[in-house]
């Protein structure tokens, strides 16, 4: 998700962990929290650009990094704070605004290699890299806790905010089955064979659908909103593979093919 996105879930996160030991500071360690596993991006600068896509969301965004970086932090956070957070309490926070990070972003297109070193990508691509419906109840939710002394409250407003925001996530997932299996119909009925199928959510909401069909020599492209009433069209897209072979051993195009997951047209 965007960098926005995930500062207001880290600093939902760490209220949750450590709002009646730390108050309004959840704000500042949430927000570094949050922000940390998207640094990957900077190392990516230093890299040829197809290396500093490759290495996105991959160890940065990794349970085995969390493990490891989880009490480093916490260490560091409960000395900071003279000992008024435990080093275990710290250490939890750490790991749950980390670790929440990572789950937001496998509900997006790109996912994230979580089980690093495995190269398994997850993405549920139910959710747009930015989606104001799911940010507003948090953002609301946080403004409200700085606004508030009283611990029970705050920890009221903060929940609330994270469940209204989980349950679009959860909505988000059903909707997509739906729009899927109407690509479904809509290719049985047309009489297209297909391999693969696709379907992710267009720009900063989950109403209009995109599907990507692979076929054995094309791929076609079609769009499907929850507000249609006219049949989903297809647009078809040769996958051109006679040209791969000018492309043989050049090593930028075997990582954009492992990139891509095998959805990749050469021009």
């Amino acid at each position: 998700m965007d960098s926005f996105t995930q500062i207001v879930l880290g600093i939902a996160v760490a209220e949750v962990c450590a709002g009646k030991e730390l108050k309004n500071k959840t704000f500042l360690y949430g927000a570094i929290l949050g922000t940390i596993p998207d640094l990957d991006v900077l190392i990516g600068l230093l890299l040829n650009p197809v290396d500093g896509v490759m290495i996105h969301r991959g160890i940065s965004h990794s349970l085995f990094l969390f493990l490891f970086l989880s009490p480093l932090f916490g260490w560091i956070i409960s000395k900071i704070e003279n000992n008024k957070i435990s080093f275990f309490k710290a250490t939890s926070m750490v790991f749950w605004c980390l670790f929440t990070h990572v789950l937001l972003d496998m509900f997006t297109s790109w996912g994230t290699q979580i089980l690093w070193p495995l190269e398994t990508r997850f993405a549920l691509k139910t959710i747009f890299v930015i989606d104001p419906l799911y940010t507003l109840p948090l953002l609301i939710s946080v403004v409200m806790v700085w606004r508030t002394k009283d611990i029970l409250l705050r920890k009221k407003h903060i929940i609330r905010g994270l469940l209204i925001s989980s349950c679009y996530l959860l909505v988000s997932c059903f909707v997509k089955l739906y729009a899927l299996n109407q690509f479904e119909k809509a290719l049985l009925k047309q009489g297209i064979t297909y391999s693969e199928i696709i379907v992710k959510p267009t720009a900063f909401n989950i109403i209009l659908w995109n599907a990507n069909v692979a076929t054995p020599d094309a791929y076609l492209l079609g769009d499907y909103s929850l507000l249609d009433s006219q049949p989903i069209t297809f647009t078809k897209y040769s996958k051109n593979t006679a040209l791969e072979s000018n492309l043989k051993g050049n090593s930028d195009f075997e990582k954009l093919k492992v990139i891509s997951e095998g959805w990749y047209i050469v021009s």
